[in-house]
Formats: structure tokens, sequence, C-alpha cells
């Protein structure tokens, strides 16, 4: 390549073509002498025209060339980053679909353990019932009562049309304490019966077992009187039954 092909190259390569038929820097003398590039450029611009066919074309597609890797690389670039980006928003697409599955599954062992100690509870339970002795009255035997259970139990055993004056009975006698105990006479239970242990034939376990004590009342104030409202009445008259 001739040392003015070489200078006119390079002088495309940085300052490129700016009009159709024009190359700024690049100059030569009607001799052939390379012009200075200083001189030309403040000269003006040459006229393609005065460069010699052949070069221009090799001018030409020395510069088209370069435009074209200048736009290829930041074609490149472009692919890369947008890339890179669709990447980036996969991954944290990804994060939070394994996070999500995690937290299923973590509730669904939990809700497996929940059931699985359900049927275990249910199990136990039945178990027990199954061991617990039923008594005489035909209800099993607790270790303690509270005011509620007791009232449950009688709900259970007493008519409903007479539950109420039952219930008035009992908490005017013993405030529905199963071991209450009277100071003075020693009446004993919820119906205070006097001696307690006349309602053993209610059942072995009349001293702790409310349900026997309710059996036994329910049955004094029928067999007595007629009925828990009967003998509701007869309190009222006498402050006792």
């Amino acid at each position: 390549m001739s040392g003015n092909l070489v200078r006119e190259l390079a002088v495309v390569s940085a300052t490129a073509v700016t009009t159709v038929g024009a190359v700024v820097g690049v100059g030569q003398s009607s001799t052939g002498q390379a012009v200075n590039d200083t001189e030309t450029t403040a000269s003006g611009s040459t006229l393609l025209a005065d460069i010699p066919m052949g070069q221009q074309a090799r001018i030409q597609t020395a510069s088209l060339t370069q435009q074209a890797d200048a736009q290829s690389f930041a074609a490149d670039n472009s692919a890369r980053e947008t890339a890179a980006e669709a990447a980036r928003k996969q991954a944290a697409k990804d994060a939070i679909a394994k996070q999500k599955e995690a937290e299923r599954k973590a509730q669904q062992k939990e809700a497996e353990r929940n059931a699985q100690q359900d049927a275990k509870d249910r199990q136990e339970a039945q178990q027990q019932a199954d061991r617990s002795p039923t008594s005489s009255s035909g209800v099993a035997p607790q270790s303690s009562y509270t005011v509620a259970q007791v009232q449950a139990i009688a709900r259970q055993m007493v008519p409903g049309n007479q539950f109420q004056c039952f219930s008035n009975i009992v908490d005017h006698e013993s405030g529905w304490n199963h071991k209450a105990v009277n100071p003075s006479s020693g009446a004993y239970g919820l119906v205070q019966a006097y001696p307690g242990s006349k309602m053993s034939s209610a059942g072995a376990d009349w001293q702790t077992n409310p349900a026997t004590q309710i059996k036994w009342g329910l049955n004094y104030m029928n067999d007595r009187y007629g009925s828990p409202c009967d003998a509701w009445a007869f309190w009222q008259a006498n402050g006792s039954y």
C-alpha cells in the first residue's frame, strides 16, 4: 500500500466521510505529491473526485467497514446488556418461585403434622374412654368437675321441662358442689341427701360422681313429690324438701 493511501485511510478513519463526494483531511497536489494535512484542512475539504478512482473505492470501503464495525460493536454491547437484564429478571422470578414452593411445602408438612396429631389425640381419647369405668349412672367418673360440667350432666339426665325446678333446688341445697357437706346435719352432695349413704342405691361412687347423685336425687323427687317441679313447689312453701 502506498504512503499516500495509508495517510488517506488514516485521515478517513479519524474524520470519516462527511458528504457524498467529499473527504475531510485528505488531499493531493496536482503533481501527485501528498499535501500537508494541516494545510489541506486549513484550505478546506478536498473533493473525492480529486482522488484517483482506485483509492476512492478503497477509502470508501475502509470507511464503511469501520462504521459497520462500530455499529456491530454497539449492537453486540446492546445485545449483551439486554441478555444480562433478561437473565437478572429470570433469576429473580426463579428465586420467588422457589421461595413460594418452599412455603407451600412447609405449610403442607404443618397441615400433615396437625392431622396426625389430631388423629393421635382422638385415638388416645377413645382408648381412655375404653379404659374408664362407667358408673351405674351411665356417666364415666372424673377426678374433678366444674359447676358447668355438673350442670351439663344434669341436663342430660333430667327431663327438659323439669330441669329448671331441679336446678333451683340444687342451687339452694349445694350450689352445684357435689362434695358439699352440711356441718350441722351431715347431709351430703348436690341434693343434700341425709344421710349421704342413702345415695349408694344409685351407685357405689355416690361420694365422688355427681351423675350418681343426680340419678338418686331425680328418683327421690319423682318418688316422694311426683316430679322435680312438685318438689320445688314444696321447697318454696317449706324452705326444704
